[in-house]
């Protein structure tokens, strides 16, 4: 990007509101080319009547200078190509371009700027983008640290699963479906493309980075995600645990029961051989003297 681009407005209105919208989970951004576009990758393109708008895959759109009714202009128009659709906390700044000096953040909360470019914009959409999505992805994470938290501590106490088997598939599908969300959705450790071609534009964005603690969160996101994981693993194992002890005393119960019968069959086959054999016919029962004969 070229030291000549446009700039965002005039000199006379050196002050621009930043707004990185959630939209969803995904924007599909493939057809919506056009002839004004600054970049691709986001998809960036002047809007309204002096604004500027980026897009990105993982679901949020990031404005700047654009009125309300602008904003909602941009909104419906993507909001066809949005999947997931849902809204959540934005995050807002303000730029003062015109600045001497470096760029960096002001301490009423404002980010001073030398000028409002384009190259300048895409940063700063960059790090607002990761911001939003970041605080989307640690709620999802959160909700479900907050229902393993007393699973594992009724666990701890009791040294068996507080739940049912249905309880521990629903949280086991619920860690699953929060990892495959997150995982892999935003690159945090990747810096935007267009600091290949404005590397002096590298300091602003480790300032940006640090400002919304990216990199922390990110690590900590990650971090949670692998204990989420562990834990569908432990309560896996503790599923086929419970089903193995179930099939050893159903086995123990079978074999319990073959004996039984064998011994009933044994004591009733013993009586019957006995009842068989018993001599009701004793009185015939031959003696020597049963066979003396008078005259013998």
């Amino acid at each position: 990007m070229a030291e000549t681009e446009t700039k965002l407005k005039p000199p006379a209105a050196q002050v621009v509101t930043a707004r990185a919208l959630l939209l969803g989970e995904r924007i599909d951004t493939a057809g919506l080319e056009r002839a004004d576009l600054v970049s691709s990758a986001p998809l960036a393109f002047h809007a309204g009547q002096a604004g500027f708008a980026v897009l990105y895959r993982f679901g949020v759109a990031v404005l700047f200078g654009l009125s309300p009714l602008e904003e909602d202009e941009i909104v419906t128009r993507v909001g066809a190509r949005v999947a997931g659709a849902s809204r959540g906390d934005d995050e807002t700044l303000v730029l003062e371009g015109g600045h001497e000096g470096e760029d960096k953040p002001l301490p009423n909360g404002r980010l001073a700027v030398r000028d409002l470019s384009e190259a300048r914009l895409l940063v700063v959409a960059d790090a607002l983008a990761k911001s939003v999505a970041l605080a989307r992805d640690e709620r999802r994470v959160n909700a479900v640290f907050d229902t393993i938290e007393p699973f594992a501590a009724e666990l701890a106490s009791k040294g068996r699963p507080p739940w049912r088997r249905r309880a521990m598939l629903e949280l086991i599908g619920q860690t699953l479906l929060v990892r495959h969300r997150v995982s892999g959705r935003v690159a945090v450790e990747d810096k935007p493309d267009v600091l290949w071609d404005r590397p002096d534009l590298e300091r602003l964005y480790a300032r940006l980075e640090d400002e919304y603690e990216l990199e922390a969160r990110g690590r900590t996101l990650n971090a949670k995600i692998d204990v989420i994981g562990e834990t569908a693993r432990a309560l896996t194992d503790l599923i086929d645990t419970d089903r193995s002890v179930r099939l050893e005393w159903i086995i123990i119960i079978l074999i319990a029961a073959e004996i039984g019968l064998s011994l009933f069959q044994i004591t009733v086959g013993y009586d019957h051989a006995r009842a068989t054999h018993t001599p009701s016919s004793a009185g015939h029962i031959s003696t020597p003297e049963s066979h003396w004969k008078p005259g013998n």
